[in-house]
């Protein structure tokens, strides 16, 4: 039986990592799903790879209109939000001693107000008993050097799940954080100025992991489909690690 037969999502992020794997993997549990991301090129991409019951649009998280675009889009074309997966993110490594304002703006209205606003206007549109997926990461509990800021956001969601959880209880909308640990996805490339440099800490990070070696997209797409679906029905204000261990032990 399809998990999220006839249901709607939308996942920001939704082009390329995580995003993209758990958009293909709600359209194959029956679900017809909206993907936001920033790059045209990258979002042709997604939708070719996904292959049906899909629309991509172009737009950044943190602009507010374009947010109100996605939405109105979806109002238009489905009229209905079952399930929302704040998943856009970024991540830029800088130490206590090196970060700028520009830095720590970019980081908050991606990671923070992006998703603030990712949910706020999806809520018109959600009905009675959906699910709303925040990503969050392991660094909200595990000190990492030179994630300041960025662990700082993840951290920040899951405070927001529980009060949401408290606010939405009533309209039966469960909110829950997801947790990735190192995951094989391009935002690891993208912190290195070289796939040298890439590499060396994918290495890093899979022996600092029990499980010895980085987490799928598709193992964190399974996770999501979990707490998108009725499978999850009786879970809501939690947070879900899919870290190979890394942050448990």
């Amino acid at each position: 039986m399809m998990q999220l037969k006839s249901k709607v999502a939308v996942i920001t992020g939704g082009s390329s990592g995580i995003g993209l794997a758990a958009a293909k993997r709600f359209v194959e549990e029956g679900a017809y799903v909206y993907i936001m991301g920033r790059r045209e090129a990258e979002l042709d991409k997604a939708k070719a790879a996904i292959g049906k019951n899909v629309t991509a649009v172009k737009g950044d998280v943190a602009n507010l209109a374009d947010l109100d675009a996605l939405y109105k889009t979806i109002e238009s074309e489905k009229g209905v939000v079952d399930v929302v997966f704040a998943n856009a993110g970024f991540v830029e490594q800088k130490t206590i001693d090196q970060i700028t304002l520009e830095h720590y703006d970019k980081t908050l209205n991606i990671n923070l107000r992006g998703v603030i606003f990712t949910v706020q206007k999806a809520l018109p549109l959600m009905k009675h008993g959906g699910s709303v997926i925040l990503t969050s990461s392991i660094v909200a509990d595990k000190g990492l050097p030179a994630y300041d800021v960025y662990s700082a956001t993840k951290a920040a969601l899951r405070s927001l799940a529980k009060t949401w959880t408290m606010e939405l209880k009533d309209r039966g909308i469960r909110v829950n954080t997801l947790s990735p640990g190192a995951t094989d996805t391009p935002i690891i490339d993208g912190q290195f100025t070289s796939k040298e440099q890439a590499d060396v800490a994918k290495k890093a990070f899979s022996g600092m992991t029990p499980m010895g070696r980085l987490g799928r997209p598709e193992e964190l797409a399974a996770a999501a489909l979990f707490l998108a679906s009725e499978n999850s029905s009786y879970i809501t204000g939690i947070d879900l690690p899919v870290d190979g261990g890394f942050a448990q032990v």
